[in-house]
């Protein structure tokens, strides 16, 4: 009985082991959880603007200044979001500081709608560690070193493509990006984001969490600009 005691207590000693590195990385998420600046890297979302006032006509909601101006919105920035390897933090401090009504101005080209910056800024902006102007610049940075593949810079004519054409397509633009750093969204038939990883200095870097939620649709309709 005494040596099945000690068997015992050694199984147990030896589980214990094994658990507490899981453990303390997991104290260690937990510590930096929502902590401005304390995050892994960035996700660059672009959305299709075609779709987005296509789907927001549908469900009978008004689109804003992005739907109804005459000016032929294609890509536009969604956001530039912190994450972690899996999951991401948001509403890093609360109450956010006050955005500034001229920085929010200076986004409306890349950004078109004065609720979406507000919102940007208080829910992914707090968490990356950089003041609100800081912010903003990189997300234009990240804009910019993006480029759109010529097809889909400013169709004219509803397109008919695959998750793998877009991606395919970015990826061939874009030197130095691969399939892994780059994933579609969809929320209806029709083609909802491109979102690309990309470092905190904005090179572009592979990651899984993509992946996971990207669109399984075979094909996709693109929507043409509007105005113009």
């Amino acid at each position: 009985m005494i040596g099945i005691g000690i068997r015992t207590v050694a199984f147990a000693v030896l589980l214990l082991a094994i658990a507490l590195p899981s453990v303390r990385a997991q104290d260690r998420n937990q510590d930096r959880k929502h902590h401005p600046g304390q995050f892994d890297f960035y996700v660059l979302a672009l959305s299709w603007s075609p779709s987005f006032c296509q789907d927001t006509e549908e469900r009978g909601r008004a689109g804003g200044e992005q739907c109804a101006t005459a000016r032929p919105y294609s890509f536009v920035v969604h956001g530039l979001w912190p994450q972690y390897e899996r999951g991401f933090p948001r509403d890093c401090q609360n109450p956010a500081p006050r955005l500034n009504r001229a920085i929010m101005t200076s986004m409306l080209d890349l950004m078109p709608a004065p609720r979406l910056v507000f919102h940007e800024w208080d829910t992914h902006g707090t968490c990356s560690g950089l003041g609100a102007q800081a912010y903003f610049d990189l997300v234009r940075k990240a804009r910019e070193t993006v480029k759109i593949p010529e097809a889909y810079s400013a169709p004219k004519a509803t397109m008919t493509v695959t998750p793998d054409d877009v991606e395919d397509a970015f990826v061939k633009a874009n030197p130095g990006m691969s399939r892994a750093a780059i994933s579609v969204t969809c929320n209806s038939p029709r083609l909802g984001e491109v979102r690309i990883c990309m470092s905190k200095d904005l090179k572009f870097r592979d990651c899984a969490e993509l992946e996971r939620r990207a669109c399984r649709r075979d094909k996709l309709i693109m929507p043409p600009v509007r105005g113009g």
